[in-house]
This record gives structure tokens, sequence and C-alpha cells, in this order.
């Protein structure tokens, strides 16, 4: 049951992300992989510097599409034809690269987003697999990635697709069919916990609980195998009950959230490791099913509008430090994971708050403090967050640094008209740190989605400082 490195659950892999001001470069996070005994990855596009890293790597991969691209992958045969060229062809015959799926969009039927996508993916889905075909590239499949939300039902008997896209289901259905392909569904019980204060906590986890859902002669002890049951008996009532699945996506955040910490994440990733590793799986599919943690680092870039923990899912640090003890063999043995190498950081310095600032230019600080945390990062100071119990100079120091380092540690940004100052004393204050930015440059400038995300949490920090104040 274990793969080769230091231990990996067989059918277990780990999405790869990169919605980072300064992501660590493709090799290093490769060695990490590799270092680490993780086998498959599941990608979100099919950027050309990650796609070169992962080339004889002995990893298999999962590349991905993005949305964006889904109206010009359903509307044109030629443009689906380009991409399995320039990436499948170009990289897996080519270069070296073990695709083995093609991921078209990544939860497309969301409800959040209305219906932007729907008439696209299944045009985009057949497209794709189809010049995969023509291209002598059969062995990789196409897959859509999507959210549980695809379906419903009170108990797991019950379920079955959306009434408003199960025609569509059905159809996406027969087609993964007829090509040997999988059905990826993304499953997140943390989500139950975020969106409903009365969901029993211990029902989220894999080590009992004492409110199980009864569902005729099965008993359910955890949402992830009542979740999966479900869209089995969903694929069931739609025709297809021996439809491959995986599970593209499901782990814990550590951070942004009463319910987004290292114990919770540690006690959730365990356990499903442990429950895969047991081949527990479902009652309704007792095999082993193949799934992709998620996520392998943090990734500060990502849009904050589903909530203050999506920064913060990574079993890593944005730098590839591990967060927390996890046996990849699903043994349950108190083993760390191992760290990313040759990783530079910039000096050891931080941006804090002035305490010398004259009462004047303290009138100033709640717009500093606004402007820093929309362009740095501050989803670790909300409620329940590991930043939470900071004083409002602690408050302050935080955002400014936020911002310092994700400037590069720039003469000049770290003014704030004299409300703040550097310093060499590390501020880190228990289990809140105040991070040095790795040194590399910036993969993207295109910051007005995380802009916009990001006003919201500085609003209500500028708020709290103006009532300490």
């Amino acid at each position: 049951m274990i793969a080769w490195g230091v231990g990996w659950v067989q059918g277990l892999g780990v999405n790869w992300g990169t919605q980072a001001s300064h992501p660590l470069p493709p090799d290093i996070l490769v060695g990490l992989l590799k270092d680490n005994g993780i086998t498959k990855v599941k990608l979100f596009d099919a950027e050309e510097r990650a796609m070169r890293a992962l080339a004889n790597s002995g990893i298999q991969v999962m590349a991905g599409i993005p949305n964006d691209q889904l109206q010009r992958m359903a509307n044109s045969q030629k443009a689906a034809a380009n991409w399995v060229e320039a990436n499948a062809t170009e990289f897996s015959l080519d270069g070296g690269v073990d695709i083995r799926y093609v991921a078209v969009g990544n939860e497309p039927f969301l409800k959040a987003y209305n219906g932007t996508f729907i008439q696209y993916t299944f045009p985009a889905l057949q497209n794709i697999q189809n010049a995969l075909n023509k291209a002598g590239l059969k062995n990789i499949k196409a897959t859509v990635p999507l959210n549980a939300d695809v379906y419903q039902g009170d108990t797991p008997s019950e379920g079955e697709f959306r009434p408003d896209i199960n025609d569509l289901m059905i159809q996406i259905c027969q087609f993964l069919a007829s090509n040997g392909a999988r059905f990826t569904a993304n499953i997140y019980p943390f989500l139950s916990l975020y969106t409903n204060d009365n969901f029993p906590v211990d029902f989220a986890f894999f080590d009992g609980t004492g409110q199980p859902v009864i569902d005729g002669n099965i008993q359910y002890t955890n949402v992830f195998d009542a979740a999966l049951d479900t869209l089995f008996w969903a694929l069931k009532r739609a025709g297809f009950p021996d439809l491959p699945v995986l599970v593209g996506e499901v782990g814990w955040p550590t951070d942004g959230d009463k319910n987004a910490n290292i114990n919770y994440a540690q006690r959730f990733n365990q356990g499903l490791l442990k429950h895969i590793m047991n081949g527990r799986d479902t009652p309704l599919r007792p095999q082993n099913i193949e799934t992709y943690l998620f996520s392998l680092v943090d990734e500060d870039e990502k849009s904050i509008a589903p909530g203050n923990f999506e920064m913060h899912w990574g079993i890593f640090q944005s730098d590839g430090t591990p967060k927390y003890t996890l046996d990849l063999s699903g043994q349950s043995q108190n083993t760390t994971l191992i760290s990313a190498k040759g990783v530079k950081y910039f000096p050891r310095r931080w941006c804090v708050f002035n305490p010398s600032a004259s009462p004047l230019v303290l009138t100033q600080l709640p717009d500093s403090i606004t402007y820093a945390c929309t362009h740095g990062e501050c989803t670790s100071l909300g409620y329940g967050s590991s930043c939470n119990n900071l004083d409002y100079q602690g408050n302050a120091s935080y955002v400014f640094n936020s911002y310092y380092q994700v400037k590069n540690q720039q003469n000049g940004d770290c003014g704030f008209y004299n409300l703040a100052i550097v310093t060499e004393n590390d501020p880190s204050q228990g289990t809140c740190k105040f991070e040095i930015q790795i040194a590399v440059s910036a993969a993207s400038n295109t910051m007005n989605s995380y802009i916009y995300s990001l006003i919201s949490v500085a609003g209500a920090v500028a708020i709290v400082l103006l009532s300490v104040l």
C-alpha cells in the first residue's frame, strides 16, 4: 500500500496551486514532492516552468485548463487541439511529463458562478478528450473537477444530481464512461462547520462521533463518507453505478476562521490518510479511491470571497516549511514532513508599529491600516484566527509587516507617515507568526481580484483600531 520515498498512501496525491505573491521555484517544489514521497500532483493549469520541472520526476500529473478558457475550448475544436499540442503532446510525448489527466475547468457548475460556465463545460470536455485521442494520447483522460454542490440529498441514499443540471450531468457521465475517464468531485468537510454553527464537530473528522447519520442499515460516522456515498447514489440513480470516481480536492485550512487551525487540520488530514490506508473509504464503495489533498502550500493571492481561510489550505507554509506532523503512510506515526530545500529569504527584518508615533500622526492609522491590508495579507487577524489576540499596536505591526514583505522589503515601504519602523527583533507572538518573505520575484502583478477581496478585511481591522483608539 505504500508508494516509494518516505511513504505515501497508494492512490493519494496533492494539489499544487500557484496563486502566491512569492511562489517557490518549481524545481524546489518538485524536490519537496519527491523528498516527501508524493507521487501524484494536480495542477490548475499547465504552466511551462512547473511542467518542465515535473519532467522525468516519476510524479504523475493532472494538468488543468482554467475556467476562463472553457468558452474558447468549447467553441473551437482547433483551440482544443492547439492546447493539446502545446501542453499534452509537448510535455507528455516530447517532454517526459507523466500526464494522466486533464482537468477541464475547476468547479464550473458552482452555484456562485450563476451558470456562467454551464453551456461551455461539456463541449470543452468533449473537444479536449477528442483532441487527446486524435493526438494518440488516449491514455490521458479528460475530466471535470466538480464541487459537491452538483448533487444533493438529505441522506446518502437520497442522492441525486441538482435538478437544474441533471440532464447535463447525465451527458457528462456518459461521455466520461465511454472514454474510460473518471468523475472528479471536490469534498470539503471543513465547509460543513464553516457554514453551520450547529454542525456536530466530531462528524467532520474520522475518529468517531456520538451523532452518526443512520441511513437504512448503514451508519455514517463522518461527513466525508456520507458526501461520497451521496454522490455514488446520484450516479447510480442517473444510470452510472460503476463510473470510477476520484476526489480532486479534500483538506483542512489552518488559519482564517475559528475552526481553521493546526490541530484540526492535523486531525483531519491524518484521519483521512489512515481512513484510506485501511481501505475503508465508503460503505457503498469500499474500494480505494484516488484522492488529492488540498493543498501543498499556502497561497496568499487566492480570493478570500469564500472566507479568510482560503489562503491557508497548505500542509506546508508558502516557503515549504511543514505546519504540523503528518504521517504520509497513513499509519499515524509521529513523523515530520521534510522541508523544502534551497529556499532563499529576504534579510531578517520586520516592519512594525512605531510606539513613538505622535498623536497627530496616529490620526492616519486607520487609512494606513486599510492601505497596507489591501495590498498585504490580513486574514490571520480575524476572529478565532492565529493573530486574533494582538492589541491594536500588534494588529498594526502585523499589517505593516505583511505589506513590507509583499513589497520585497523595499526602502520606503515601511513608513506610513512615520507610524512604522524597521526592526531586526522578531515581533512574532505565540501562534501569531510575522513572516519573512522568500526572496523570489512576484509571479504576478494582476492583483485586482486579490485587492478587492481584501478590502472587507482591511476595513474590519481599521474599525477595530478606531474603536481601540
